[in-house]
């Protein structure tokens, strides 16, 4: 009797929905992007230089963006995903922001209701979160075999429509360090995930435009084979 060959391990790390923020200044003249630099112990990227960002928490599908997202980008978002997941993608961009970085993304309102506990330092800034300003520009999921996995959304963001000084990190968790703005030109000095400057090079390439690109770019990485993919919307 012979036996049969060995089947390979599937990845079981569950895949969590997550946005991130390049926050861009000087579009028009020397472009530059906001980083900082995650622990030498986190279980995830230690010691790179990140965007800031995070994974979408259950209270974020309950906010009420002062402002949405575009359209165009809304409907991207929910391309080959859950349905009404750009609601909390947009929230939860706005929440890591604040967060990692202390700068704030919203309109000077009070809040509607009950504040989710994940809030309640961002409301205390008087602001609601807007969502208008945000573009989304990358989707990627994390390869398997990593300790943590992520379906990262992208967005991109003028640091113009912060209701913020962006040169201003009092209010930051210590999520990331070294928070700095840095030319584009200069980026890939720093300790860069891949997946990072392959989102930089995207970037880079429409620094000076602000019009939503053409199509999103979509690295899924599932448990079976590695895509690329183009996410276009119905706009």
């Amino acid at each position: 009797m012979t036996s049969s060959p060995p089947t390979a391990p599937t990845d079981k790390t569950a895949i969590r929905d997550a946005a991130t923020v390049i926050v861009m200044r000087n579009r028009g003249g020397r472009p530059s992007v906001l980083m900082g630099q995650r622990g030498a112990k986190a279980a995830f990227m230690p010691n790179k230089f990140v965007f800031p960002g995070g994974a979408v928490d259950p209270g974020d599908a309950q906010i009420n963006l002062a402002r949405p997202l575009p359209a165009l980008c809304a409907q991207r978002l929910e391309e080959d995903a859950t349905p009404g997941i750009a609601r909390a993608l947009a929230a939860a961009a706005v929440r890591e922001l604040w967060e990692e970085t202390g700068l704030i993304l919203g309109q000077p309102a009070p809040w509607p209701g009950a504040i989710p506990p994940d809030w309640m330092t961002f409301a205390g800034t008087g602001h609601r979160p807007a969502a208008d300003a945000l573009q989304f520009v990358f989707r990627a999921i994390t390869p398997p075999g990593r300790p943590r996995r992520f379906d990262a959304r992208f967005f991109l963001l003028e640091a113009e429509a912060l209701a913020s000084d962006p040169d201003d990190f009092t209010h930051a968790t210590d999520e990331l360090s070294h928070l700095q703005w840095i030319a584009l030109e200069e980026v890939r000095n720093f300790d860069l995930p891949f997946i990072t400057e392959v989102v930089l090079a995207e970037v880079a390439a429409r620094a000076h435009q602000t019009t939503p690109p053409e199509s999103v770019p979509f690295f899924r990485n599932d448990d079976e084979d590695s895509l690329f993919l183009r996410l276009r919307g119905q706009g």
